[in-house]
């Protein structure tokens, strides 16, 4: 088994994140690794802001505002602190564009799997990270507070740091409960 293969077996989410935040010098290496996800003709369908210090703060507020009028104070709170989980949160920004050969769900993915890699490439830098999403993924003046141009979307928030305490390792499901081979129109039988 490659170092690669083993590397990914071994991924895990980590929520338990202190500082130090990566160095920018990490971060930008990690940004690199994100540039390599597919990308049907080149049209870079991403983009990333750097949310760390008090601008973590700042975001926090941004993410309580978003929370519905039915809130209560300490789901409102929650929202508030969310950014501070991590010292340094790095939210991922679908930019798709008009192109006859690319549709907009390729570009998505392709912003998906830049995530990905950015992730995993801060974890070897040897870092942890968590990919959140949530409500505030969505919600229009979180967007609009974010500067996202019409038809931009969130990907999800990548929360980073030191990991503080490794999470036990997460069960996964055998091959067997996901692939099938398929044998044509209508058919599928086991792997």
């Amino acid at each position: 088994m490659t170092s690669v293969t083993r590397f990914l077996l071994e991924r895990a989410s980590e929520p338990r994140l202190e500082e130090p935040a990566p160095p920018r010098h990490i971060v930008d290496v990690a940004f690199q690794c994100a540039a390599r996800a597919p990308d049907h003709a080149l049209l870079r369908p991403w983009r990333y802001l750097v949310v760390e210090g008090e601008a973590r703060h700042a975001l926090g507020e941004l993410f309580a505002s978003a929370c519905p009028e039915t809130a209560s104070e300490q789901e409102i709170e929650k929202a508030r602190r969310a950014p501070l989980r991590a010292p340094m949160v790095i939210v991922g920004i679908a930019a798709p564009q008009s192109h006859p050969k690319v549709p907009e769900v390729e570009q998505l993915m392709s912003a998906a799997v830049g995530m990905s890699f950015l992730g995993l490439a801060l974890r070897d830098a040897g870092y942890g990270a968590m990919w959140r999403t949530g409500g505030v993924a969505y919600h229009p003046e979180v967007l609009d507070g974010l500067g996202l141009e019409p038809g931009e979307s969130v990907v999800g928030f990548l929360y980073t740091g030191t990991v503080s305490v490794e999470k036990p390792s997460v069960p996964r499901p055998e091959t067997k409960a996901f692939v099938k081979a398929w044998r044509g129109p209508g058919r599928q039988e086991g792997w």
